[in-house]
């Protein structure tokens, strides 16, 4: 059974950073899209970052480009997020998503199939 577990999410300052993580388990395939997507309250869920395990083809949404880099360790199963110069507008339930087949890895036509249960990211001014 495939699972994705978030951590890392918590409080800082705007300007600040966190790293947000996500462990996988569940299956062995060697090629997955991976993202990080967000949710804050009453918005819609936005795709932030994805990135081809396989390959480490990364895609990034323009609200977070440059101040965000998504990672994977494939030795540990692990997905990041590394946050930098963090903003209020940042503040949302961040999750991570896999596609295990996918025929393409970007933040638009990608589907993922599994998801995390969330990790809270409040950013204040």
């Amino acid at each position: 059974q495939v699972q994705l577990v978030e951590s890392g999410g918590g409080s800082a300052q705007a300007g600040g950073s966190l790293r947000l993580s996500c462990a996988a388990s569940g299956y062995t395939y060697r090629r997955a899209c991976m993202g990080w997507f967000r949710q804050a309250p009453g918005k819609e869920r936005e795709g932030i970052a994805t990135i081809l395990t396989g390959g480490g083809d990364t895609d990034y949404a323009d609200s977070v480009k440059g101040r965000f880099t998504i990672s994977r360790d494939n030795a540990k199963n692990t997905l990041y997020l590394q946050m930098d110069s963090l903003k209020p507008e940042d503040s949302a339930m961040y999750y991570c998503a896999a596609d295990l087949r996918p025929s393409l890895c970007l933040l638009q036509g990608t589907e993922f199939t599994y998801w995390g249960q969330g990790t809270q990211v409040t950013v204040s001014s």
